[in-house]
Formats: structure tokens, C-alpha cells, sequence
């Protein structure tokens, strides 16, 4: 008899591993999606177009609260995860949710879930959301670029809008980025591609995106999103880990996937973090893979006008996922306003409004800094409403993306980002060299 599942998500990890796994399976029907993590993405179909032929309605994306009854009211028999960056006790949790229930709890491994490549894969992932993953794809992308090859990023999924209008995206400039209006979250992860001359693919069919970017690349660099492990079988596979947030490679699904999978771990944030963080890490990463090669690696703050933080009011606007479920209560922008001697950190919890004070509301672990939160318009406008509301001599932008070019702002902005510097040796330049040595192919 056919299985009656519902996939539990974010828009990201469940759409893919229906249209791998799911979509033209007869073992099991796909009653509903539930959305979590994201504002705005339950209430939402999963269009027909894409669902495919046996789902001529398409299939509905419904709040996770919802889970119990979407249960009892579609006899459902099947549970399955399908997002990322959660404790072992959260999805437990879910799990205990589901078996109390009477169904099953599934989660869908890399055999069931990774398509082959014909080009040769480098993956990079993480242990938990925030922990350097993107300058250590850019860091790769630089590498790869010095040697002359092609290289084609595809990134995890951020399908917020048209879901049949997203199918496969490619973006090649920054007006590409405009038409596709894509949101803060997206900007944020590609447009330090596109400055770098990189062609970036996303969307919702990684099949197909697969094929259209095979088409152009020498490498395909997979850049992960959050702590999930990569939709493409990589050849090597580099995972960054997080001394500050020690022993979290060991207890986040499916970042511990990745632990456990690397060819390369890179212990980042050296320059930060204590030895005795450091050693910790070291340790509980051996203990789960001994053959993995591990870099140390700092990750310097630049700062492009340090003379409007020193002595200064200033309000930090931070990376959104970092700070929600990433779970870090600060990050770069506020290091920064220390390390240049800010006068103030105005905490700006008072002029929050809106989808803001919900954010704050439901991550009660956020510092006295913003997170950039902008998966719609409006949500655009009431940041930047609450920026100008508040008062300070200056906005400090730690975010990847320079949000001053979407946002009217009252106040000079100072822009902050890291880049990956590898200390001593092993290095990605060594590690990669080496992987090319052997055509592309994993030892």
C-alpha cells in the first residue's frame, strides 16, 4: 500500500528531497509540506509544475505546529525531516512528536538524496550556520580562479518567491539579482560571488540545475546553506567547524554528518577563539573521523571606515541566520564595534517593530545587535525604518551583502566582513593543488 508522508522543512532540503527521492516514487504519496525556521513560507503550494503529474494540485505547505493534526486529519504514515541547523534534542523532539502519534520518523541519508556529478565537485559545509562557510567558499573559488579554471558555484536552496519561476536561476551580475528580486538572504550569499567573476546557479530543481551548470564549469563548487551536507556526491568535501561554539560539531544535525563525511575539516576563528576552544574542537573532530585533514584558519575583520566607529553611537546590523538559528547573540559587526573602540552599542530591542519584534521574540538568545531578517519587501522597509528610528552617529553593516544599497539610510554606514587566511601548513591552496593532481577525484 501506498505510504501517506508529509516532509517537514524550510524551503530548502524538503523540496529536493521530494523531487529526488518522493516525486515519482509509487510507495508513497506526499500529503503535505510544514515550514519552519522561515517567516512567510507556510500558506504556500508547492506548484503541480513541479510536484509532477501525480500531484495535479500540487501539494500544500503548512505551518509545523500544524504537524499533529495534518496527521490524525490525512492518516499519514510517515514523518520526515528535511532542514537543518537544529540540536539533537530538537529534532528528537520532533521525532517523539511523530511516534506519539503512531507514525514513522525518517530521515533521508546522502545515498538517497546526493546526484552524481560528470565535472568534478568541491563541497563546502559546516558544522553549524555561521561558522565561515562562505569566505571559505570564496576562499576555494579564489584558488580554483588562480589556476585558470571555471569555476560554477551552485548554492543550497533559498526559494522564497514564484516557486515555478525558480526553478533553475542563474545569476552572472548584480542586475541579475535585481530581476530576480531576490531577497536579503540571497544578496547576502551571492553577490561576493558575483564580484568575484563567478557564475552562481540556485533554485528548486537541483537536477536540472546540475545539468545547466555542468555545461560551463571546469570545477562546480557546492556552497552549502546552514549545516546541511551537500545535495551534489562531492569529491572533496571541506567542512568549517566553530571553536566558539565548541562541542557543536558533535550535537547539530546534520552538521555532525559532515564532521563525520570531511576529506577536510578547517577549524576556523583562531584569531578568536581560546587554545582551549581550539583543542576541544581538534579533539572531538578526531574522535569521529581520524583521516580527515585539519587546517587552522583565522578569519580577520576588514573594515572599510574604522573613523565612524571610534568614539561613535553605533548600531550593528548582523547576518540574519547567524544570529537566529545559528544561535551566536552577536557576530562580525559587533566584534567590530569593540575591537574600534565604538562609544556606545545601542541596543535597538526598543524601536523593533513589526516582523523584527517577532524575531526577537522567538530568539530570546540575540545580543544588543539587529539581525538581517529581509525575506520580503515589506520586511525590507521595516528595517529600515527601525535603523533610522534609532538613535546613533553610525550603522556598522556585518552582513555579507552592502545592505546600503537597498536600504534608505539616515546614517553613514560602515561596512565589515571576514575573509578565510589559513594559518601554516596544511592549506587549501596544498589540499586543493593536490585534489587537481589526481583529475578532480577524491584519494
Amino acid at each position: 500500500m501506498t505510504k501517506k508522508v508529509v516532509i517537514m522543512g524550510a524551503a530548502g532540503r524538503d523540496f529536493h528531497n521530494f523531487n529526488v527521492f518522493f516525486r515519482d516514487n509509487p510507495e508513497y504519496e506526499v500529503v503535505a509540506f510544514t515550514a519552519a525556521q522561515l517567516p512567510g513560507i507556510a500558506g504556500r503550494v508547492y506548484p503541480p509544475e513541479l510536484a509532477g503529474p501525480r500531484y495535479p494540485n500540487g501539494i500544500p505547505i503548512l505551518p509545523e505546529e500544524e504537524l499533529p493534526k495534518i496527521i490524525e486529519e490525512e492518516k499519514v504514515d510517515v514523518v520526515v525531516f528535511a532542514y537543518s541547523d537544529v540540536s539533537f534534542n530538537y529534532i528528537m523532539e520532533r521525532a517523539s512528536i511523530a511516534n506519539a502519534h503512531g507514525v514513522d520518523f525518517m530521515l533521508l541519508g546522502p545515498k538517497s538524496t546526493m546526484l552524481e556529478s560528470k565535472k568534478p565537485v568541491i563541497a563546502v559545509t559546516a558544522a553549524r550556520t555561521g561558522s565561515g562557510k562562505s569566505q571559505t567558499s570564496r576562499r576555494v573559488a579564489r584558488i580554483l580562479r588562480d589556476k585558470g579554471l571555471k569555476v560554477v558555484v551552485v548554492r543550497h536552496p533559498m526559494p522564497y518567491g514564484d516557486l515555478r519561476k525558480q526553478v533553475v536561476q542563474r545569476f552572472e551580475s548584480l542586475e541579475d539579482l535585481e530581476r530576480n528580486k531576490c531577497t536579503i538572504e540571497e544578496r547576502e550569499d551571492y553577490e561576493p560571488h558575483l564580484k568575484m567573476g563567478n557564475i552562481v546557479y540556485a533554485g528548486v530543481d537541483y537536477e536540472k540545475i546540475l545539468r545547466e551548470a555542468e555545461k560551463e564549469a571546469d570545477v562546480i563548487l557546492w556552497d552549502g546553506g546552514n549545516n546541511d551536507f551537500p545535495f551534489y556526491k562531492p569529491d572533496l568535501l571541506i567542512t568549517v567547524v566553530d571553536p566558539l561554539r565548541a562541542g557543536h560539531e558533535l550535537t547539530y544535525w546534520p552538521g555532525s554528518v559532515n564532521v563525520r563525511m570531511a576529506d577536510v575539516i578547517v577549524i576556523n576563528k583562531v584569531d578568536s577563539a581560546s587554545r582551549d576552544q581550539i583543542e576541544k574542537v581538534r579533539r572531538n573532530v578526531v574522535s569521529v573521523n581520524k583521516d580527515a585533514v585539519i587546517v587552522e584558519a583565522a578569519s580577520p575583520l576588514i573594515v572599510d571606515r574604522p573613523d565612524l566607529i571610534k568614539n561613535k553611537r553605533v548600531v550593528v546590523l548582523e547576518d540574519g541566520p547567524t544570529i537566529t538559528h545559528g544561535e551566536m547573540p552577536t557576530g562580525v559587526g559587533y566584534i567590530a564595534a569593540r575591537k574600534f573602540g565604538a562609544s556606545e552599542i545601542v541596543d535597538p530591542r526598543p524601536w523593533l517593530k513589526g516582523s523584527l519584534k517577532e524575531t526577537y521574540e522567538n530568539y530570546k538568545h540575540i545580543g544588543p545587535v539587529l539581525a538581517a531578517v529581509g525575506y520580503s519587501e515589506a520586511q525590507i522597509r521595516e528595517l529600515e525604518e527601525v535603523l533610522n528610528s534609532i538613535p546613533a552617529d553610525s550603522v556598522i553593516l556585518g552582513t555579507p551583502t552592502d545592505l546600503s544599497r537597498y536600504l534608505n539610510l539616515n546614517k553613514p554606514v560602515v561596512h565589515v566582513k571576514y575573509e578565510l587566511q589559513e594559518i601554516g601548513s596544511p592549506n587549501l591552496e596544498e589540499i586543493i593543488s593536490e585534489f587537481l593532481s589526481r583529475g578532480g577525484k577524491g584519494g
